[in-house]
């Protein structure tokens, strides 16, 4: 019995994806050739792989051991390819990267360059997908490492078969309309303000919640936005107050929203999350960590752009070298 491992991959990737017409996406191909690969590897083992007598193509039990096979085929050549490695002087090979719109403008672009210079032949691939479809995706194997976010005081969650690895702590920054009369200096005085706030199970919505528990009120969500650029829009129009994290300021020009010295509205932490594999600890790849440590890196530079770009509004002096804030300390 002669079979080939390519075929062995296909089945693996129906198998995980539930179907050829994703199995089809995912690998590039048309749904007929995968059909037409997945025929001939029943051909080749003499058995039927796929029950063709439902509306959507099944793994009959004997597909369903061999697909069993092939995942650990797959696993042994990725684990193969990371010790492979250690023989070479320069790290090469393809990485495909998930993340949020601020983390691949003001993270990735700059780990981008970073690793063009040192690793020119590691060939990154970005796709903007978050949340827990990217993470799916990672499980799948579409993507090899996934940039999440997480309100810092909530538990870092259990995610079987994944590892996570801290790039950097971003702070929260209340911001408020520019024309206001005195910017607020304390959480007292925005409990009757409108809030346009994130969406509950993103981050910033549970920095929210913290905040408005932490001081007794209930916010009135007037506006709900996911994205930070709108939410911003909204603010520097005067629809209410945010929180949004430090880097969706750099999205802003100086003076468009005015940013509190408000204390205490904590931070959102960004991770990077990798695959675990069976036969390895939760260490990245080689390929996998020189991009973690250039997304460290570029972390590393943004208190500086942060500090060029803006500073609380409560802080800000006038021309004369006096300090006109709202009088926060």
């Amino acid at each position: 019995m002669e079979i080939d491992p390519r075929r062995l991959r296909v089945l693996h990737e129906v198998a995980r994806r539930g179907g050829v017409m994703r199995a089809a996406e995912a690998l590039h191909l048309t749904a007929s050739a995968v059909s037409q690969q997945l025929a001939l590897l029943e051909r080749e083992v003499g058995l039927a792989l796929i029950d063709r007598s439902q509306r959507r193509a099944a793994l009959t039990p004997a597909g369903r051991v061999l697909a069993g096979y092939a995942e650990r085929i797959e696993e042994e050549l990725a684990e193969a390819r990371r010790e492979l490695t250690r023989f070479t002087e320069r790290l090469s090979g393809p990485v495909s990267v998930a993340a949020f719109p601020t983390v691949i403008r003001h993270l990735l672009v700059p780990a981008l360059g970073i690793l063009a210079e040192r690793h020119p032949q590691v060939t990154p691939r970005i796709v903007e997908l978050y949340g827990p479809p990217a993470l799916r995706e990672l499980r799948l194997g579409g993507v090899d490492l996934v940039v999440t976010e997480q309100d810092a005081d909530d538990p870092v969650p259990a995610q079987p078969s994944l590892a996570s690895h801290p790039i950097h702590l971003d702070e929260y920054r209340i911001v408020a309309p520019p024309g206001w009369a005195e910017v607020p200096g304390d959480v007292a005085l925005l409990k009757a303000a409108p809030w346009v706030a994130g969406h509950p199970d993103q981050a910033c919505g549970h920095a929210l919640d913290r905040l408005a528990a932490l001081h007794g009120f209930t916010p009135q969500r007037v506006h709900v936005i996911e994205e930070f650029p709108p939410a911003l829009a909204l603010v520097a129009a005067g629809h209410g107050v945010a929180i949004v994290p430090s880097l969706a300021l750099l999205e802003v020009p100086a003076g468009e929203v005015a940013v509190t010295g408000i204390p205490g509205v904590g931070a959102r932490r960004i991770d990077a999350v990798t695959r675990v594999s069976r036969t390895r600890s939760g260490e990245p790849d080689p390929v996998q960590a020189v991009v973690i440590e250039a997304l460290r890196e570029a972390a590393d530079g943004l208190a500086a752009r942060l500090g060029a770009h803006w500073r609380p509004a409560a802080a800000a002096e006038t021309a004369d070298g006096v300090s006109r804030g709202s009088g926060d300390r």
